[in-house]
């Protein structure tokens, strides 16, 4: 299973840190940060590998952007 977050569809809300705060946290530049991810500079994502997707379900749901994925 693995969590994708967009870096440039990302507008900062910080409804996924709100949610998700075990995942998600504010990055330096406003917008979030997958913690513990490596970044995909050529895809402009970060990825992360979980084996429970957790709370993340419901900061991709709740992301106004869409742009938390995860894939199962």
């Amino acid at each position: 299973m693995k969590i994708i977050l967009e870096k440039t569809k990302c507008i900062g809300c910080g409804s996924c840190q709100s949610v998700c705060p075990d995942f998600f946290e504010r990055a330096a530049d406003g917008k979030s940060h997958l913690k513990k991810s490596r970044f995909n500079a050529k895809k402009e994502i970060e990825e992360l590998e979980i084996t429970k997707a957790g709370c993340a379900r419901e900061a991709a749901e709740v992301c106004p952007m869409q742009c938390i994925h995860i894939l199962d």
